[in-house]
């Protein structure tokens, strides 16, 4: 055969792979529905229906009825006759009734009772009425007298409250149905034409109701519920006569799928929400009403044994690692363990402070976060690069210098033993709190939505794995191992960017057009809105986040200090933001697509699973056997660089701030063996507070995570700004200003005044402005602040115990001023 001929067969047959490969999968929905038969209930004409703390309640002109889980029978209920309501609205855990005359009640059901608590009487009645509720507000729509849209709202924990009107739609039609997800109110509103209904969103605050498109038919009055974080789930007729297909509306792609498996009879006579499902309720001509229900299925995708090869042996290859270190290096050398010996390249530096900075968070929630909105976020990561560049000239420098191991020993010279063990403690908290428990947290959502495996067993296997090889290798092998769990993460990533865009009949055109028609790559906002992430909440951000909070993070500087020299330490911070941006645009792009392929396969979509499970749902129904191995080793990959550098990191800070400060006389092996020992407790602390976090309903991680940071890390950045850039702060008054802006930044959280990106800065603003004015009543610093500080003092000689740069080195950065 010809080398031409054959060169030409081979391209043909790696084209018809790639084509398997990257072909999406059926057109089928990945949730069929099951039907459940329901006891019929012994009454003739019913009123409505809705699921009330657990159980069913079924009101009927003739008396009310409760069904218990796995009951057999209804049970009749004492009610309140004299408030009987025309229809009901219930979310699946409360329910109101709407009486004809625009009346409300809140209902409320014991085992032998059934309780109608009247609500303020509307300003006017209202007919048509539909009600929904999100987690503070109460929410009513109708028609006036007059014919025309009345929106009401109230809270909805005060049953005294008054009503007050909120902005209607002005759209013609009456209102058939109101539901609350993702933070708005959908309305489905008839078509006077006598088509398909419309669909209206309204988010509280804007100013106006929105089109978000056509119904593909009918929905009955008072129909529909939310499931999951971003779905609705209704009954909808083809046309009026006919059975109704329940399907959901994505709230974020706006698209329509039908679930297979059941259908609504077009005589039902109400519906009600049902676990993962919908509930519904018609007579049977011989005065019983007949109950069923459909229940969502949602299996799990199994693991092919492909997958799990390329998965362990990802994770042999991180103990691998751990192990070589562990025999290689003596363990008697803290130097060794803390700092890598201070022989780390800069290239490995800056690529370990990246797998560091870009933990499941970014893999994760960040496409989760850029499949619900936009890039708004990514506009943080290109203004950071410019705080970077402050980071690498002046603040690295000066702390590599100094040769510490634990940056907060720079707060004892420049301060006070009590200011560097406080500062320490906050940071460990912080580290444990905020960051172990979500990046253990969300891997371990993704392997469950994978594999089956749950969350408990999930967190356990993750944790467990980066305390073996992190205890055992210390910072070379967190550093090592960070530059193999860089490429793993970012080839996966980069992968399923691919493979979502060949998945889509238009290919890239269509990817890139759909993106820009939605706004799905805006990424600077620059409006003055305090409650939203805009360009000049990130310059402010960076400001305070990174230019004065990196000196005081462990997990990053413990990196740096590992570097040969101040001139690499340096170079290292030059290398981790030239990674940012490009790093940042595969994670984002991975939200995009995942937006444009859902948005053209909204049937391959779980409605009940959290927004945060998105990708993971993704990589496991989607991508081809082998591959899904390789992107869940890159999950790991993502989640294990960060614990393992936050494990070393916090055992660093408790051997050196607290274990060799109040014990002393220790040797050297000692404070090795401790710090192995501490990483282990460390991570058996944060699988703690990740199995904790796993037992709330959080709806975004990523915030989650930020406000946690804010609440709590500002404080000791502000305690590094005031040791670096002022000579007049002193130990009381920086200690005054840390538990000040403690106290204030968590009386702002409780309430709510501004985004929660905002906390951090605001938490380092109050500790400097009143640790600054704190100092001015207590005596000025005695000490030198040669070395310590950016301002050069001539007059001083270096502080006792300090290194100063040798001749050759490079000037210090202080010399610049």
């Amino acid at each position: 055969m010809a080398p031409s001929r054959a060169r030409r067969l081979c391209a043909l047959a790696l084209w018809a792979l790639l084509l398997a490969l990257a072909a999406p999968l059926q057109a089928e929905p990945l949730t069929p529905l099951r039907s459940v038969a329901l006891p019929a209930l012994p009454a003739e004409t019913l009123i409505g229906a809705a699921q009330l703390d657990g159980a069913t309640i079924a009101i009927a002109t003739d008396g009310a009825w409760r069904l218990d889980p796995g009951a057999s029978q209804w049970r009749a209920l004492r009610s309140d006759a004299a408030t009987a309501p025309g229809s009901i609205a219930g979310d699946g855990s409360r329910a109101f009734a709407l009486s004809a005359d625009g009346a409300v009640a809140r209902l409320q059901a014991d085992a032998q009772r059934l309780q109608a608590l009247a609500l303020p009487a509307l300003p006017e009645a209202v007919r048509n009425a539909t009600a929904a509720w999100t987690a503070d507000t109460f929410y009513l729509a109708g028609l006036g007298a007059d014919g025309t849209p009345r929106l009401y709202q109230r809270p909805l924990a005060d049953d005294r409250a008054a009503w007050t009107a909120a902005p209607a739609w002005t759209e013609a039609g009456a209102p058939r149905s109101l539901l609350s997800q993702t933070k708005s109110l959908f309305l489905v509103l008839a078509d006077p034409a006598g088509g398909g209904d419309r669909l209206l969103r309204w988010t509280p605050g804007q100013p106006a109701w929105r089109d978000a498109g056509r119904v593909p038919g009918q929905v009955p009055a008072g129909a529909g519920r939310a499931t999951g974080q971003a779905h609705l789930l209704m009954p909808v007729q083809p046309t009026a006569h006919a059975p109704a297909r329940l399907m959901t509306y994505q709230t974020i792609t706006a698209a329509w799928a039908e679930l297979p498996g059941a259908q609504v009879p077009a005589d039902a006579l109400a519906t009600a929400a049902w676990p993962d499902g919908l509930a519904w309720a018609r007579a049977d001509g011989a005065g019983r009403v007949q109950f069923a229900a459909a229940q969502i299925q949602s299996s799990k995708l199994r693991l092919h044994w492909l997958d799990w090869v390329v998965i362990v042996v990802y994770l042999a290859g991180m103990i691998g690692i751990g192990l070589y270190f562990y025999l290689r290096e003596k363990r008697g050398n803290t130097d060794s363990f803390f700092v890598g010996g201070r022989s780390i390249p800069f290239w490995a530096a800056g690529i370990s402070l990246y797998a560091a900075n870009t933990s499941s968070i970014s893999f994760i929630a960040i496409p989760a976060k850029a499949f619900e909105t936009n890039w708004q976020y990514m506009a943080n990561n290109i203004i950071a690069v410019f705080g970077l560049v402050f980071v690498a000239i002046w603040v690295v420098p000066l702390l590599r210098r100094l040769d510490l191991m634990s940056v907060f020993s720079y707060l004892e010279t420049r301060f006070h033993p009590a200011i560097r063990m406080l500062a320490s403690a906050l940071c460990v908290f912080v580290q444990i709190g905020s960051r172990m428990s979500v990046i253990l947290f969300l891997p371990a959502l993704a392997i469950a939505t994978i594999t089956g495996i749950s969350v408990f067993w999930s967190v356990l296997l993750m944790g467990g794995f980066t305390i073996v090889y992190t205890a055992m290798g210390g910072m070379k092998a967190v550093i090592w191992t960070d530059f193999v769990q860089v490429i793993v993460k970012m080839g996966g990533a980069i992968f399923a960017i691919g493979f979502m865009i060949w998945g889509l009949r238009g290919g890239f055109g269509q990817f890139w057009s759909t993106a820009m028609a939605e706004g799905k790559m805006h990424t600077f906002d620059f409006s003055f809105d305090l409650t939203k992430a805009t360009v000049w909440g990130f310059v402010f951000l960076v400001l305070f986040e990174v230019v004065l909070t990196f000196p005081k993070d462990q997990v990053l500087m413990q990196r740096t200090l590992s570097t040969k020299s101040d001139k690499e330490a340096g170079r290292s911070i030059w290398a981790f933001a030239a990674i940012m941006i490009p790093g940042g645009i595969v994670f984002y792009t991975i939200g995009t697509a995942m937006f444009v392929y859902y948005r053209e396969h909204p049937e391959r979509m779980n409605p009940l699973l959290p927004i945060d499970a998105t990708f993971p749902m993704f990589i496991a129904a989607e991508l081809p056997v082998g591959v899904t191995g390789l992107i869940i080793a890159g999950i790991f990959a993502a989640a294990m660089a960060t614990l393992s550098g936050i494990m070393n990191s916090v055992a660093t800070l408790i051997s050196v701030d607290f274990y060799e400060k109040l014990h002393k006389g220790h040797t050297p092996q000692e404070s090795v063996r401790f710090a192995e020992w501490m990483t282990v407790v460390v991570g058996l602390i944060g699988i703690g507070a990740a199995l904790l976090l796993s037992k709330f309903d959080i709806h975004s991680l990523f915030d989650v995570s930020i406000e946690l940071a804010g609440l709590l890390g500002g404080g000791f950045a502000g305690a590094y700004t005031l040791g670096m850039f002022t000579r007049r702060a002193n130990w009381q008054g920086v200690a005054i200003g840390i538990g000040a802006s403690i106290v204030l930044t968590l009386g702002i959280w409780t309430l709510r005044a501004v985004h929660p990106y905002y906390y951090l800065a605001i938490s380092i603003a109050l500790c400097i402005a009143i640790g600054y004015v704190a100092s001015l009543f207590f005596p000025a610093p005695t000490q030198s602040l040669d070395g310590l500080t950016i301002y050069r003092d001539r007059r001083s000689s270096a502080p006792s115990g300090l290194l100063l740069p040798q001749a050759g080195e490079g000037t210090a950065s202080s010399d610049r001023l």
